[in-house]
Order: structure tokens, then C-alpha cells, then sequence
């Protein structure tokens, strides 16, 4: 110890370590008193008619555009006062505010004043700021002003998001006054998408018929361009004779007339769909929109069910549905578009040619056009927007009728018929044809199959399965035929095989964990689902899915009732469940 000092150093020579966290919060606290009492201050910005004061070291610390202004050899880092130009009066205040405090509130009143100050000066995170409370804002009313404002202003995920949401709440936008003062290229835009969310073409020609009217005198010459992008092919037979045929403004061009006969050739010869595709043609699939997996009807011990239910891939949940207006087993269900179709089956009693579909808008199911013949046990399958119905059971034989229906025109129409008689069938679509695998034909299950080419109206015979089936699960993924399951006629099955159309050949793959016969297959995300049906004994609940990269089944979450004779498919969502389904919270179990 020196006389007068301490000694700082213990024996050990260990030191203690300060670290206020307060520090760096109450030395801004003081500068900032210190500029709201004009001390120290260095710099005067002069905008408009106001003179705001501050420290150029606190603006150049947060903010790039003050940083170079006050450090490079800029004329303004020598001076004491700098006028800015193209920035308001009031945002600027808040900003240098919020250089001291690291505060700010972003609202109605100042975000469109804010938001391009924030830019100028490279206050990005009051940029995202105002960014993120213009998406909370998002509406269809507003939804375009927002787009147009965050381009102007190159606030590319704002951009990007407004985009979106214009184009998922497009029956709403197209409504609004912002849409009937967009420019002709953005309307042309929208219309082009193939990301527009509609329930059907109708609203984009409403949409389009709506903004020229606004101004008819200086938009009815764009017509034939918006027409162009119009998908009249996919409007119904109806709604083209009675509201597109008689429309002046689309009769008055040549062209608009050429788009209208391609739309009716289309209607007229559905076996040549596959050739006439082209944009116009093709469906639109909503951005943003999910897989959800419904499953329909079937049977449990001694009961026929007419409710459904559906699996949300988001949630990894099961949800219920709006029931069916008849009890369906062995039933047929196809997606089309945003619909699901649940064809024939059996109600307990009958067997049925009634045919109905469901609306996941409305979560409703609505009567369609009945088949020409009953069929329970039928195959179904989705080929160039038309419904086929094959095989089945009509109450006294075994069926290798088939006929299709097509929703644009509303009617059934036969086909050819299979070279085989089955029951219990199942049918799948791969590159253009329709394949009707196994069945039975009320003496043996069997292993052929036979594919039907829809332009040549013909079925023919493709290599047989490794094992006889019916009641199978059949999928397509990856351009590859699936088919699970089944019964051989002396037990319920559990392996699989797949067939490949280039070599005509069948392999096996790796086996399901629970034999399963009377269940369904679909692909959904890449991964195949087999669904319900019957191990041998009784009804199940149990889902598992199979991904081919690893070749391996695994369990996927139960659904609340037991399925056998159960119907299938997948429709892409935006906005699910329905506001009336209640959750079903029924976790995946062990297989």
C-alpha cells in the first residue's frame, strides 16, 4: 500500500468487470434533452417552413443518407444549416426524434408521408415499420393503392404481398372503384394469372365486362385483348350462349368471335380436349392454396355414413364437413376444379346413379345430373375436366359400361365399354389415358387391367399385376400407377406394386403396415395416403403414407370415424376449414 493510494489488485491479481446496461439508453435520453434545449446542436435542417435541430454524429450514427451527407466531402458537412427537398416537414421530425429515442408509431395519419421519408433517409426499420402496418391494413378496397404505393416506392415484400392478396381476393377487388381506374396493362395482368383466386371464369368476364363499361367509350377497343385472356373454354355451355353470344361489345369484334367458336369446339368434342389445350384452357390454381383431403361416406358395421370429413396438411387436423344429402358406400369421389364429386355407391339399400358435389366455399352439397346407369363399387377418375364412371355393380350384375360426365355442358355420355366386366374397380389417369385396374367379375379377382385412350375411344389390355385385387387403393405419383392393397379372394392384402407406362412393366414396392381392402389411395404433397377401408375383420379410422424416395410407409393422423367402401380426393384450398366445421383433435397413432 502507497501512502495516499489503494491497492487496486487482490493477491490473485483478479479484476472486476462494469457493464451498465443502462448506459447507452440514458446517454441518448441526455442528447436527446440536450436537442430539445438546443445544446451542443451542430446541425439545423430546414424543410418547408420548419428548422429542426440536432447532432450530426447521432444522425450519421443511424441513418446512411446523413452519414455520407456529414462525412464525405460533401459541401453539407461543412455547413451549419441544410435545406432538404422532397421530404415532409412532419415526417422528418419524427424521424430525427426517432433517431434519439428509437421510438416511432406508425398509423393511418402518417404512413404515406412516413414511409417515403423513412426511405430517403435509409431508416430501413422504420421502413419495414410502415410496411408491415400497410399489410395489416390490406383490404379489398384499398389492396390496390397499397400495390401501386409500395412500387412507387420499391418496398418489394410489401409489393409482392399486396399482389398476392389482390390477386386470392380478386371477385372482391375487381368491385372497387381502384379496380375501375387501373390502366389497361395492369388489368391484363391481373386477368393473365394463372394465380387468380375465382370460383369460376364467370367473374373474370363479369370483371373484365365491368371495367370497360366504366369508361365503355375510351376501353370498348381493348375488348378483343381482354377477351384473349378470358378462359372462355371453361365457362359453362350456358353462360356462353346466354351472356357471351349476346354481348354487343364482344360480337361487335372479329376476334372476339374466333375466341367464342374455339370455346364451343372445345365444349363439342371433349375427346379432343388433350389437343385443343392451350392457356386458355387451363385451370387456374390459386397461390397460397393447400392440399386438403376429404373423405367420403363409406360404411362401418351396420351403418352406411352420408357425413365427410377432411384432413388440413397445414395443421396436420382432421375437420368435419358438411354431410351429403344421401348415405354413400362404395362410392366414387373426384375433384374438379374447386368441386368434389361424390358418383353412384350404394345407401344401404340401393344401389345409386344419383350423383352430387361439394362447395368448400359454402361447404354445401348440391344434386348434379344423375348417371345413366346405377353403379356401387365403381371406379372414377378426372381426365381433361371430365368425369368418367367405370364398372361397378348396378344392383344385379357386374358392370364394363363406362360414361363420363362433363360439368361445363352438365350431361353423362357412354363410352366404350371395357373388354372386362368389374366390380370393385379402380380407375386412375396418367399421361392422357384412364386405367381400370383389377376388380371382380363375379367369379374371380383379378389382375388384369386396361387403359382407355379418350380420342380413340378404345380400351386395351396392359401387362397384368403381380397379384389378383379388388377393392385396391390405385394412385398416379410421379408418372408412375399405384396400386395397395386389396383383396386376392382369399385374404385382405397389404403389398403394393407399381406400374411403369414406358416399360409396361410391374414391380413391388415396399409393403403397407396394415393389410387394407375397400380403402382408398391418393397423392397428395408428394407422399401417397391410403385411406380407411377394412383389414380383413373391420372397419378402420387409420391413414398411412408412403414416400417414394425412401420407399417406407408411415402413420398419418386417424380420422374421427371408421371408413370402409370409403371415397377420396383432394381439392387445393386457400381459406380452410369452412367457418362451421368444428376441429377434430384425433392425433396419429401407431400403426
Amino acid at each position: 500500500m502507497m501512502e495516499g493510494g489503494m491497492q487496486l489488485l487482490n493477491r490473485d491479481g483478479h479484476s472486476i468487470s462494469h457493464n451498465s446496461k443502462r448506459h447507452y439508453h440514458d446517454s441518448f435520453v441526455s442528447m436527446n434533452r440536450m436537442r430539445q434545449r438546443s445544446l451542443l446542436c451542430d446541425i439545423v435542417l430546414h424543410v418547408g417552413a420548419k428548422e429542426i435541430k440536432a447532432h450530426k454524429v447521432v444522425l450519421a450514427s443511424c441513418s446512411p443518407y446523413f452519414h455520407a451527407m456529414f462525412t464525405n466531402e460533401m459541401s453539407e458537412s461543412r455547413q451549419t444549416h441544410v435545406t432538404l427537398h422532397d421530404i415532409d416537414p412532419q415526417a422528418l421530425e419524427q424521424l430525427v426524434q426517432y433517431a434519439y429515442t428509437a421510438e416511432i408509431v406508425v398509423g393511418e395519419g402518417n404512413v404515406q408521408t412516413l414511409l417515403p421519408a423513412a426511405s430517403l433517409l435509409q431508416l430501413n426499420g422504420v421502413r419495414d415499420a410502415c410496411c408491415k402496418f400497410l399489410l395489416s391494413q390490406l383490404d379489398p378496397s384499398n389492396c390496390l393503392g397499397i400495390r401501386s404505393f409500395a412500387d412507387t416506392h420499391s418496398c418489394s415484400d410489401l409489393l409482392k404481398s399486396a399482389h398476392k392478396y389482390v390477386l386470392q381476393h380478386f371477385v372482391e377487388v375487381s368491385k372497387t372503384e381502384e379496380f375501375m381506374l387501373l390502366p389497361l396493362k395492369q388489368v391484363l395482368d391481373l386477368i393473365s394469372s394463372d394465380n387468380l383466386n375465382v370460383p369460376s371464369e364467370e367473374e373474370v368476364y363479369r370483371a373484365v365486362l365491368s371495367w370497360v363499361k366504366h369508361d365503355i367509350d375510351g376501353r370498348r377497343q381493348h375488348v378483343p385483348r381482354l377477351m384473349k385472356c378470358v378462359r372462355l373454354p371453361l365457362l359453362t355451355r350456358d353462360f356462353l350462349m346466354s351472356h357471351v353470344d349476346t354481348e354487343l361489345l364482344v360480337r361487335h369484334h372479329s376476334e372476339c368471335k374466333d375466341l367464342l367458336i374455339e370455346a364451343l369446339k372445345y365444349h363439342l368434342m371433349p375427346e379432343q380436349r388433350g389437343v385443343l389445350s392451350n392457356s386458355r384452357t387451363r385451370p387456374r390454381r390459386c397461390e397460397g392454396a393447400s392440399p386438403v383431403l376429404f373423405a367420403v361416406g363409406g360404411g362401418s358395421l351396420f351403418a352406411i355414413h352420408g357425413d365427410c370429413e377432411a384432413y388440413d396438411t397445414r395443421t396436420d387436423r382432421w375437420h368435419m364437413v358438411a354431410s351429403m344429402s344421401t348415405r354413400r358406400a362404395r362410392v366414387g369421389v373426384a375433384a374438379i376444379g374447386n368441386k368434389l364429386y361424390a358418383v353412384g355407391g350404394y345407401d344401404g339399400t340401393s344401389d345409386l346413379a344419383t350423383v352430387e358435389s361439394y362447395d368448400p366455399i359454402t361447404n354445401s352439397w348440391q344434386p348434379e345430373v344423375s348417371m345413366g346407369t346405377r353403379r356401387s363399387c365403381l371406379g372414377v377418375a378426372i381426365l381433361h375436366g371430365l368425369l368418367y364412371a367405370a364398372g361397378g355393380y348396378d344392383g344385379a350384375s357386374c358392370l364394363n359400361s363406362a360414361e363420363r360426365f362433363d360439368p361445363l355442358t352438365g350431361t353423362w355420355t357412354s363410352v366404350a365399354a371395357m373388354s372386362t366386366r368389374r366390380r370393385y374397380v379402380r380407375v386412375a389417369t396418367l399421361d392422357g389415358n384412364l386405367y381400370a385396374v383389377g376388380g371382380y367379375d363375379s367369379s374371380s379377382h383379378l389382375a388384369t387391367v386396361e387403359k382407355y385412350d379418350p380420342q380413340s375411344n378404345a380400351w386395351t389390355a396392359i401387362a397384368n399385376m403381380l397379384s389378383r385385387r379388388s377393392s385396391a387403393g390405385v394412385a398416379v405419383l410421379e408418372g408412375m400407377l399405384y396400386v395397395a392393397g386389396g383383396n386376392d379372394g382369399t385374404s385382405c392384402l397389404n403389398s403394393v406394386e407399381r406400374y411403369n407406362p414406358k416399360t409396361n412393366t410391374w414391380e413391388s414396392v415396399a409393403p403397407m403396415n396394415i393389410r387394407r381392402s375397400t380403402h382408398d389411395l391418393v397423392a397428395m404433397d408428394g407422399w401417397l395416403y391410403a385411406v380407411g377401408g377394412n383389414d380383413g375383420s373391420s372397419s378402420l379410422n387409420s391413414i398411412e403414407k408412403y414416400n417414394p424416395r425412401s420407399n417406407k410407409w408411415a402413420a398419418a393422423s386417424c380420422m374421427f370415424t371408421r371408413r370402409s367402401s370409403v371415397g377420396v380426393a383432394v381439392l387445393e384450398l386457400l381459406n380452410f376449414p369452412p367457418p362451421s366445421s368444428p376441429t377434430l383433435s384425433v392425433s396419429s397413432t401407431s400403426l
